[in-house]
């Protein structure tokens, strides 16, 4: 059950988790060990206030919906890492609906379009990210996962502490 708490909260989107595995493995392999204290994630909100009862609510309301697909459709190179992007129309509008209720404790960062992706690889050199986005983009093809509700995690300025899930149903 989510507790409310002074610390800001992380909303991600729960992912299938044998579709999540692949991320998983892809991380350990390619994420400097030091700084890989989480596994993968889709972030959806950065910096909510863990105080207000309207996070869970909302969220809430908007599970009772069905799982929904989405199209892994490429590997991008950020620089100092590598993450996979997705194709999500549903996605996109779900979370333009999640920035019209939370708009009032919005930061910055939570206030842009949203830009799906999975990172697995970061904190790494140019050249490393470079190497990394080269061989997996040579032999990637799209593929489709499911998104199955919502997570909250409280952070705590490098590991984040698991809060609830509002898992989708109709």
């Amino acid at each position: 059950m989510f507790q409310l708490q002074s610390k800001p909260v992380i909303v991600t989107l729960e992912i299938a988790p044998s579709d999540m595995a692949r991320f998983n493995t892809l991380r350990e392999l390619y994420f400097p060990s030091h700084a890989n204290y989480l596994e993968a994630h889709l972030t959806l909100f950065y910096r909510l206030p863990g105080m207000e009862a309207i996070v869970p609510e909302t969220l809430q309301q908007y599970s009772r919906r069905a799982p929904m697909t989405l199209q892994v459709n490429g590997i991008v190179n950020f620089g100092t890492g590598v993450a996979y992007t997705l194709y999500a129309p549903a996605l996109e509008a779900l979370h333009k609906k999640l920035q019209v209720a939370f708009e009032p404790w919005l930061v910055r960062q939570d206030r842009q379009p949203l830009r799906p992706h999975i990172t697995i690889q970061n904190k790494v050199t140019a050249f490393k990210a470079a190497q990394l986005h080269a061989q997996l983009s040579a032999a990637f093809t799209p593929f489709d996962i499911t998104a199955t509700g919502f997570g909250t995690w409280a952070y705590l300025r490098g590991p984040w502490k698991a809060l609830d899930k509002f898992m989708f149903q109709e």
